[in-house]
């Protein structure tokens, strides 16, 4: 290292050291061999090899089996107010520089992607919404909220609070308490519901209560891919959510779109999305099971040529993988069995435990079980403001795909 250190030293095992080669910033507890009294859950610690090779410096938490996180690898950055400025603005001039017209409703800060491992925000057009899993991140929330506010502002984007997300259970695997609401960090005013435009279309979004931040924002260009396709089309949008594919298809000249989820609220608000765009006389909004739905429809004659599948993550772990594949399998499987010939099909996993090469041999075998051949329109994968980072596997979790079923 190139100057003295304030930090406690973290040496790791050299099986550590070649995962760390590899880019990724996290280090779990198996791979540590020795930490320096004085480190503190969320404190920063020096990590070094069992040679004294420094390696970088990151978040330290006793409490979690991804015990490092490394923050940098440059043994003279000086992690101050100035430090955190910079990453927040390199964070942001990367969206405005890859998606300028987009900036109202973006994903602000992806985690490990942007450097600032652990967090998520999103820029809800005058809100900011967060979550954090990481104990580093919560202990420097007094500092970097602030600096959040600024960038936005400075950039034409002002907010009027930043609203935190931190109940989800995950947070309790490190140590940290489950719990949301407005951040008193920044000035905040105004109820819990806004309203953003995406593709043209308007959204009212309850961060409050809506899953994750409040709205998917990974899938803007995806559902403009969508209504590409959509014009004269009779399109089913499985697993609807708000009803965002839907709504894109609509807007995009589809002949009739029907939308279906299994929860009442998100029909409800797929419904009022609808009536809100003035699409209502074009869509129809459905409340079913699409497990149960798609072998009913197989009874009837064939109604729909444009299929979407954007199924929840049936998988947020390896165990539970070859099941989560059965699903995607049964509900792919029938689509193509729906469809005509000719028809499209948009189908994508949101589970980066479900690979791209486990999601393609199911696609290859659901086209084969159901007597089909797809020729591919498209393969695409998150927005852009949702980067992903080489090495970093985790960022890269959204399979898209179109297809024409020949």
């Amino acid at each position: 290292m190139k100057a003295e250190r304030e930090y406690p030293i973290a040496v790791i095992t050299d099986k550590g050291a070649r995962w760390s080669g590899t880019g990724h910033p996290w280090i779990f507890g198996s791979d540590i061999q020795s930490v320096e009294p004085g480190a503190a859950d969320g404190g920063l610690v020096d990590i070094v090899t069992r040679r004294g090779q420094y390696i970088g410096t990151g978040f330290y938490n006793s409490a979690s089996k991804i015990t490092l996180r490394i923050v940098s690898r440059n043994a003279n950055d000086r992690f101050d107010e100035a430090f955190w400025r910079r990453r927040v603005q390199y964070a942001w001039d990367y969206r405005r520089q890859v998606m300028p017209a987009d900036l109202s409703c973006c994903r602000v800060v992806f985690g490990e992607a942007d450097f600032l491992p652990g967090l998520t925000a999103d820029l809800f057009t005058d809100v900011l919404v967060t979550e954090t899993l990481c104990a580093g991140i919560e202990r420097i929330k007094p500092v970097l909220f602030p600096i959040l506010a600024e960038v936005l502002a400075a950039g034409g984007h002002p907010i009027r609070g930043i609203y935190e997300r931190d109940d989800m259970a995950q947070r309790e695997l490190e140590g940290l308490e489950r719990c949301d609401g407005w951040s008193e960090l920044a000035p905040h005013s105004g109820g819990t519901v806004t309203e953003i435009t995406e593709n043209g279309i308007r959204y009212r979004v309850d961060f409050e209560n809506g899953q994750k931040t409040g709205f998917f924002l990974d899938q803007k260009y995806n559902r403009q891919a969508v209504a590409k396709l959509a014009r004269g089309r009779t399109v089913l949008d499985c697993f609807t959510h708000t009803g965002s594919f839907a709504l894109n298809a609509a807007r995009g000249g589809a002949k009739h779109v029907t939308a279906v989820d299994v929860s009442e609220f998100a029909v409800a608000c797929a419904r009022e999305n609808a009536r809100r765009n003035g699409l209502s006389d074009v869509m129809e909004c459905v409340a079913a099971n699409v497990f149960d739905l798609l072998p009913q429809l197989e009874q009837q004659p064939k109604r729909y040529d444009f299929i979407i599948l954007d199924p929840p993550a049936f998988t947020k772990s390896r165990k539970t993988t070859q099941r989560a594949m059965t699903g995607y399998k049964e509900i792919n499987y029938r689509a193509m069995r729906l469809l005509p010939r000719g028809g499209y099909l948009a189908t994508c996993s949101c589970s980066h435990f479900a690979t791209e090469e486990l999601f393609l041999k199911m696609l290859r075998s659901a086209a084969k079980d159901a007597g089909v051949q797809l020729r591919q329109i498209e393969a695409r994968q998150q927005c852009c403001d949702h980067p992903i980072l080489w090495g970093v596997e985790e960022t890269n979790y959204l399979k898209f795909y179109l297809f024409q079923v020949v």
